[in-house]
């Protein structure tokens, strides 16, 4: 059994009911995980402190390098049958890059490290990951990834400088445009304008990615069948230079709209609606929500 096939065991039923009822109010970018963590105000600068007085050390790069050396490794395993498509397209990119991509899974970061393989990826994600516990914690605190936090302080200027040093070193940098995961959720959901702000701000490109997810009719849990995954390389995205940051990043923002939903249309031969269905969570094996 595969570790995809073995996190569609777990219990998702109350996220599929909640992706039901943000999918009818019309608020696809909230969250629907029960159980995230939760942190106070006091809680969050000790981790932003944490990690910007630890980044820097000896320690902490040897971690980091650690963890990208076992996520390769999980990688090769996870997404051996993953098909991917359009990677001839990343060789136009010289230097640092945004990378978007739907956001469906704790696993599909994988996909997008495969997919990219030869760069360097870091991921931007939100701090109360950095307060897991475990394996999970540990590869959430050194796996590359960079938190991003509601605190003035980190998102007005740290947070900035830590991108700019990664996208100046020739780093790639994955940030949800999507902000919360929603598990298997097939459709692409409006885009949120910050990934295409700081590509715009640096001058980077954004490598735009879609995954899609097929039903194999193979039962893996009373409520999930097993899911196959495909990985396209959209066209890559330039901002105009003829534009300043806010409407270089309006453009990026809708190009990259435009894209991943005619992807999608691709995928599954329709359209995407904002109407709710069953369907819409790849591998569901109910009518119900």
């Amino acid at each position: 059994m595969t570790p995809a096939d073995r996190l569609l065991q777990a219990d998702h039923r109350a996220a599929v009911h909640n992706i039901a009822l943000a999918a009818a109010a019309g608020t696809f970018n909230v969250k629907v995980e029960a159980g995230d963590p939760q942190l106070s105000g006091d809680a969050q600068k000790a981790l932003l402190t944490q990690y910007a007085s630890r980044r820097a050390g000896l320690t902490f790069r040897s971690q980091s390098l650690s963890a990208r050396e076992l996520m390769n490794v999980a990688g090769r395993v996870v997404t051996r049958d993953v098909r991917i498509s359009g990677q001839a397209r990343l060789a136009s990119i010289p230097g640092g890059a945004i990378v978007t991509s739907n956001h469906f899974s704790p696993l599909e970061n994988l996909f997008v490290r495969r997919t990219v393989a030869g760069h360097r990826l870091r991921i931007v994600s939100q701090l109360t990951n950095f307060a897991m516990t475990g394996f999970t914690g540990y590869f959430m605190r050194y796996g590359d990834t960079i938190p991003v936090s509601g605190d003035r302080e980190w998102f007005g200027r740290q947070f900035p400088g830590i991108l700019q040093d990664a996208l100046d070193a020739r780093q790639w940098v994955l940030i949800y445009p999507e902000q919360e995961m929603w598990f298997n959720y097939r459709k692409p959901r409006p885009l949120q304008r910050g990934a295409y702000y700081y590509a715009a701000r640096f001058g980077v490109p954004v490598v735009s990615l879609f995954v899609s997810m097929y039903d194999t009719g193979r039962p893996v849990s009373a409520d999930f069948n097993a899911v196959r995954y495909a990985v396209e390389v959209l066209p890559v995205l330039w901002p105009k230079p003829e534009l300043d940051v806010r409407a270089a990043s309006k453009d990026l923002q809708r190009r990259d709209t435009v894209q991943k939903a005619a992807a999608y249309a691709r995928a599954y031969g329709h359209e995407p609606v904002p109407e709710f269905s069953p369907r819409d969570i790849a591998g569901w094996r109910h009518d119900w929500c």
